[in-house]
Parts: structure tokens; sequence; C-alpha cells
């Protein structure tokens, strides 16, 4: 069973949907007890870092997950989501992430070329820069939705996939038994099953 953590803030209703026509059991839930008997775990999230941390770290649900991850349980965050498992955010201030992969989040302003727009919106193309059990099931150049305005550096480490946005934008990371998607799968067509379907299939890493 894939638990969809619910903390307030997430795309939670087409996540789900993206999941069950992938064909597995999905749960999407707040309940740390429901959340511990998952065989993996997806942490979603739309809108801005301080009140998506605020609201996760007040429920409880931050101690939840890292202990489940320590075990080896699979974890995927997706866009603010995938933010949210690196040390901190510079969104609107300085505020502390799970601190699952190092790195930081930071603003597009400044570091991408003038002309183009902030937020990013729209479709590109992933650019692996190394193997991903998340790829198992997708090519090189295939296309996903993104819809951000800050992104994570200072993580080549852990960086599967880039996109290109003026300069290359983290779309991909993996550490151990966490991933995390800075686009929407969900929202990509094809592709963004895919890459679901491969999650799914991960085995839990010791």
């Amino acid at each position: 069973m894939i638990a969809i953590i619910d903390y307030g803030v997430g795309n939670l209703f087409s996540l789900s949907c993206s999941l069950k026509a992938v064909g597995v059991d999905v749960v999407v839930t707040g309940e740390a007890d429901v959340i511990r008997k998952a065989d993996k775990l997806i942490l979603p999230g739309v809108g801005a870092f301080e009140d998506a941390a605020k609201k996760l770290f007040s429920s409880g649900l931050d101690k939840v997950v890292l202990e489940e991850v320590k075990k080896g349980k699979p974890l995927m965050g997706i866009c603010l989501g995938m933010q949210m498992l690196f040390e901190k955010s510079y969104e609107y201030g300085e505020h502390k992430g799970l601190g699952l992969i190092k790195g930081d989040i930071v603003s597009m302003e400044g570091r991408i070329p003038k002309e183009l727009n902030i937020p990013h919106i729209g479709w590109n193309a992933l650019s692996f820069k190394k193997d991903s059990v998340l790829f198992k099931y997708i090519n090189e150049g295939e296309c996903v939705y993104f819809v951000h305005s800050y992104y994570a550096c200072d993580c080549d480490s852990s960086v599967t996939a880039t996109a290109e946005y003026g300069i290359d934008i983290t779309a991909c990371v993996e550490s151990g038994n966490i991933f995390g998607c800075q686009f929407h799968p969900e929202k990509s067509g094809e592709t963004g099953l895919k890459i679901l379907k491969a999650f799914c299939e991960t085995g839990e890493q010791k």
C-alpha cells in the first residue's frame, strides 16, 4: 500500500487517481498508524515552503516520516514535497526542511535569464545525470510538467535528472530510499505515470 501523506498541503486527488491508474493500492492519510503500516510513502506539496513546513511539523508527521525512512521505507517527495526533503529553504526567509537530502532550496530570480518567466510553468525534457530506479520505464528527453519558482541547489551528489530553463534546474533526486521530483508526475501524462509506477515497484532498502 502507498500512503499519500495528508498534512493540509498538496494535490491529493489527482495524485491518488494517478496511482490508482497504475494499479496500486493507495490511501490518503494524516494518521501516523496508517503511515507506519504503508509499504511506501509520498509527500506531496503545493504553495509556500514556510506554510507547508509549519503544517508538517505541527502535525508531528515529520517525526513519523523520519522514523519510517530510517527503517528503509521508500519515500518520494513531489514538487514542494521534494523541496521539503532538503535541509533548508530560502523562500521568503530561511526555513528548516526535513534534512533528508543535503542542499538548499533557492529562488530562480537572479539565477535564470531575465527574459524567462517566474514561476517556471510548462513542459520540459528530462536530462539524465545518473541511473535511477524512477527512470525504469522512461527515456531521456521525455517531457514532464513543472510549476515552481524555487529549486534545489548544492545537491549534485543526489541529482539524477535536470531540466533546462535558462540554467540546469534540479528535476529529480535520489539518495538511498529517498526520491524526489520537482515536477508533477501526476500532471505529466504517460511519462509521469511510468515514473510513479517505477517508484511503486521500489523495494525497501536497508
